[in-house]
Parts: C-alpha cells; structure tokens; sequence
C-alpha cells in the first residue's frame, strides 16, 4: 500500500479536535436526543450528496452484497451511538459523558481480536491502560453518586460500545470502496434508522427555535464530516485500535470547550487526567509507527 501524502497521526489529531465539539452543540441545541441526531446525520447526507452523484454514484453498482449488509450494520450501530450519547448528555456532564464514550479500546482490543485476529502486543495494551486511568482521573471530580448521573454514564457506556461497532464493521467495508462512497452509504443507513425511531417515539420535526438549527447543522458539518471522515479516511492507514485510543484525547477539547462556552468547571483532576492521557496516546502512536518501520525494514531486508 502506498504512503499517504499527509501523516495519519496529524489527521487523527484534527479529527480528535473536530468531534470534542460535538458534545457541547448537543448541549446547546434545545431537542430531543433523537432528533438532534437526526438532523445531524441529515445534513449531513444532504452536504455529501452533490459530490456523491458527481463522482462517486457509480461506485453503487460494485457494491457487493456483504458490502451493503455491513454498511447497513455500520450504520444502525452509529445511529444507536449518536441517540444513547445524545440522551446521557441529558443525565450527567460533558466531561462524565464524553470520557465513557471515548473509553473505546476496552471493547476495540476485544473486536479486532475475535473479529479480525489482529494481534495487540504488551506494550499497546499497557499505553491505552494509562490512557484510561487518565480518562477516570478526569471524570473522578465529576461524577455524581446519583440515580441520574448513573444512569446518563450507564447509557454512555452503551454508546461506547456502538461507536466501536460501527468502526469495526466499518473497515471491512471501507477497505474496498471509496471514502466518500462509504460515509455516504453508512450515513443514509444511518439517518434512515434516526428517522424512524424519531417517528416511532412521535418526536416533532420542526418548531424548533433558528439557533437550534445552527447548531444542528454545525454538527454535520464539524464533528461529522471533518471529524468522523477524516477517522474514516484513517482506517486506512491505522487499525481501529490505534483510532480509538486517539480518540481518548477528545474529553480534553470538550472540557476546555465545555469550561469555556458552558461555564463547567475544570478540576485538577481533569488536568492531571489529561496529562495522562496525552501520553498514553503518544507511547501508543510511538509503538506503532516504531512496529512499521521494523516491518517495513523487514520486507527491505527480505527483498534485498
């Protein structure tokens, strides 16, 4: 496979900054939960769909059968995510939220072994141990012994869990198809399922005030098609597991940004946490770009 033009690494890095903006827009739209999603996911589609008949709708027709049945999972998976996360943001706080949400390599390690035999070694497993004990010192001075609080990080942990699925069957998938192709059709899967649970639930779908449909359109646009697309575009480079332990960074945007435009409190224990998970991530990424230069050595020295 060739070499990207730009590192990985760098676009993970945008890609962290673009999605800790997601929680606080969920936090200042006036919504439901689902809707919210909805509208997300709608504009979304509505943005890609020009470039997609453009340049890439023929890609539609190579599409294997798999192809669909996984972006179709993919897809009702991301859904499950934005809703659960949406509605935990109801219950407990931006930081609580969004660092059980971003504790993704708990179950990211479990699905790329079983799922894909990908072989994790000692040293990956040992850097996301460190990045998830700074994901808990973080949210130590924040959680709340309460029925709502658990209940909001309950339904975070279960957001976690889809957002994980999503990117597992989603690299399968993407190997295969174009960027845009994918996003494209996982996201119209997506928004197909955000619609009928908004119908079946009797949500109303307009009525809102005008800075709420702002806000719903600054959702797609930053924290879904920069961020999500630029994790996308990644998976082509990285595993999913090097993605998820990147993404363990995003508590610490959405507690400056919460601290700044929502007026939460940022706590020594958020510092010290996001201190920790800074390195975490940077022993973790240092590992794996140390594993492919060897690799690549390898195949030079094989070749030679």
């Amino acid at each position: 496979m060739n070499q990207p033009k730009i590192n990985p690494y760098f676009v993970l890095a945008i890609g962290v900054i673009a999605v800790s903006t997601s929680a606080i827009f969920v936090k200042l739209a006036n919504a439901p939960a689902p809707v919210i999603a909805f509208y997300r996911l709608f504009f979304t589609v509505l943005l890609m769909l020009p470039i997609f008949l453009w340049k890439h709708v023929n890609e539609l027709k190579v599409i294997t059968r798999r192809d669909w049945l996984f972006s179709a999972i993919s897809g009702i998976f991301l859904a499950l995510h934005f809703i659960l996360w949406f509605e935990s943001l109801n219950y407990t706080s931006v930081t609580s939220s969004t660092v059980l949400v971003t504790m993704q390599p708990v179950f990211a390690f479990v699905g790329t072994f079983f799922l894909f035999k990908e072989k994790i070694g000692i040293g990956a497993i040992l850097s996301t141990c460190l990045a998830l004990v700074g994901s808990i010192i973080i949210s130590w001075g924040d959680f709340q012994v309460s029925g709502s609080a658990l209940y909001g990080n309950f339904l975070a942990i279960i957001s976690c869990m889809m957002i994980t699925a999503y990117l597992l069957f989603g690299q399968t998938v993407l190997k295969r198809l174009s960027l845009i192709a994918y996003t494209f059709v996982v996201y119209s899967f997506s928004t197909i399922t955000l619609f009928l649970y908004v119908v079946i639930l009797n949500h109303p779908l307009g009525g809102y005030a005008g800075v709420d449909w702002i806000y719903f359109l600054l959702l797609a646009i930053i924290p879904t098609l920069l961020g999500h697309n630029l994790f996308n575009w990644s998976l082509k480079w990285v595993s999913t597991s090097t993605i998820s332990v990147s993404i363990l960074f995003e508590p610490v945007g959405a507690a400056i940004l919460a601290y700044f435009i929502l007026s939460e409190t940022i706590l020594y224990t958020q510092i010290i946490g996001g201190f920790i998970i800074i390195t975490g991530i940077w022993l973790y990424s240092f590992g794996e770009r140390k594993k492919k230069q060897q690799q690549v050595q390898l195949s030079e020295q094989s070749l030679g």
